[in-house]
């Protein structure tokens, strides 16, 4: 009986944009507000996108705010990943090591920057910077394990 093989494999599309900032920590910090900025951009267009089909319509006044709102969110969120990526990076440098610890201290210090330029409130710019970490360095022993 003939027996058929079939072989192939899957890869992930990537696209790596380069720009060179002239220092190491620019480049960390454009990089990422590019890459995460854009994909905030794309999830706000997605959502944008159902909620006209669920609307029926189109004006051009939903389709501005639409445009408005991707474009805060990309600034918003590739702004976090950015202070992210750039103080991940000092603490790799002031540390002079290369491990899960630059994560939780880059998180920590993006969450209580980010809080405490929304807000005043002590007990909230705290948490921000607990959850930053958290979040941060849970990322980080994630990408160890995949």
């Amino acid at each position: 009986m003939p027996r058929g093989r079939f072989s192939g494999s899957l890869a992930t599309p990537k696209v790596d944009v380069v720009i060179d900032m002239g220092n190491p920590l620019l480049n960390q910090t454009v990089d990422a507000f590019l890459k995460i900025g854009t994909v905030a951009v794309a999830k706000t267009a997605a959502e944008e996108t159902y909620e006209t089909v669920k609307r029926g319509s189109v004006s051009s006044h939903h389709f501005e705010k639409s445009l408005k709102k991707m474009c805060k969110e990309g600034a918003y969120w590739g702004t976090v990943a950015g202070v992210y990526a750039g103080m991940e990076y000092g603490a790799e440098r002031i540390r002079g090591t290369r491990d899960w610890k630059n994560a939780m201290i880059g998180g920590a210090l993006t969450g209580a920057v980010v809080s405490a330029a929304c807000s005043s409130n002590r007990d909230k710019i705290v948490m921000d910077a607990i959850a930053g970490a958290a979040v941060a360095t849970a990322a980080e022993f994630m990408n160890y394990l995949i």
